[in-house]
C-alpha cells in the first residue's frame, strides 16, 4: 500500500539537499512508538518531488510529493493517524493531502525505476562498503537482501531476484550524505523477477539497504 502525500510550504524556506534525516524524523514522529523503529525496515519512502535547484539549496514555493509505501496495512494507518494529528514535516513544509493508493497488478519480471537511490553495503572485515550498480556481485547482494525481507514478512523467496539495469543511458551514481556519513548510492532501475505477489512486495518495501532512511524506494 502506499500513501501518496501533497505537501505544501508555508514559506519559501531553503532545503538542503542532505534533508533525508528531517524526513525519516518526520516519519518517526508521525509512528510514535512502535515496533517498527528498530526492526527490518518492510517500508520505504521516496524522496521530495517538485523543488527547484538554486545554488546549494533546493526551493518547493509550489509545494512538493512525498511517497511513503509498506507491505503492513497497520504501518500505513499509523502514518495517517500520525499526519492527521500533526501534519507538519519540516522546512516549513506541512501535508495538505493524503491519497491511498493499492499495490499495482505485476506480471512475473518487471522494470522499476527509483524514486530514491539505491545503496548496497555490506560489512567486510570491519569496514563499510559501499557498491555501485556495474559490479557483477550487486545481483546477489540485492537479492540476498530482498529475500531476507520476503522470509521477515513471512512469504516465500523462492524464484526471487533482483538486478540492477546496469546497461541503463542514464544510470549513475552519486555520494550522498546522511548525518555527515557519505554513502555511494545508485541511480538506476531495477529488474525485479518473481511472482506478482513478491514483485508487488519489492515495490512496497524498496530494495537495497536502509530503506528506512530514504533509499532504495520504487516508483
Amino acid at each position: 500500500m502506499r500513501l501518496y502525500l501533497k505537501l505544501k510550504p508555508s514559506d519559501n524556506t531553503p532545503v538542503s539537499f542532505n534533508y533525508q534525516p528531517k524526513l525519516t524524523g518526520a516519519i518517526h514522529k508521525w509512528l510514535g512508538k512502535n515496533e517498527w523503529h528498530d526492526a527490518t525496515s518492510l517500508y520505504s519512502f521516496s524522496w521530495l518531488n517538485g523543488g527547484r535547484k538554486m545554488g546549494d539549496n533546493l526551493f518547493f514555493e509550489h509545494g512538493a510529493n512525498l511517497e511513503i509505501s509498506a507491505y503492513d496495512t497497520d504501518f500505513i494507518k499509523s502514518i495517517i493517524r500520525g499526519i492527521q494529528k500533526d501534519p507538519g514535516v519540516a522546512f516549513g513544509l506541512t501535508v495538505t493531502d493524503i491519497t491511498i493508493g493499492e499495490s499495482p497488478s505485476f506480471s512475473e519480471r518487471e522494470i522499476m525505476y527509483v524514486s530514491s537511490p539505491v545503496l548496497v553495503k555490506r560489512t567486510v572485515e570491519d569496514k563499510e562498503i559501499h557498491y555501485t550498480y556495474d559490479n557483477d556481485i550487486c545481483a546477489s547482494l540485492l537479492t540476498e537482501t530482498f529475500k531476507m525481507k520476503l522470509r521477515k514478512a513471512g512469504l516465500s523467496d523462492e524464484q526471487a531476484n533482483v538486478s540492477f539495469l546496469k546497461d541503463y543511458p542514464g544510470a549513475k551514481t552519486r555520494i550522498i550524505y546522511y548525518n555527515n556519513i557519505g554513502n555511494r548510492v545508485n541511480v538506476c532501475p531495477v529488474v525485479i523477477e518473481g511472482s506478482p505477489e513478491q514483485i508487488a512486495f519489492a515495490w512496497n518495501v524498496g530494495v537495497g539497504n536502509s530503506t528506512g532512511i530514504g533509499f532504495g524506494a520504487l516508483k
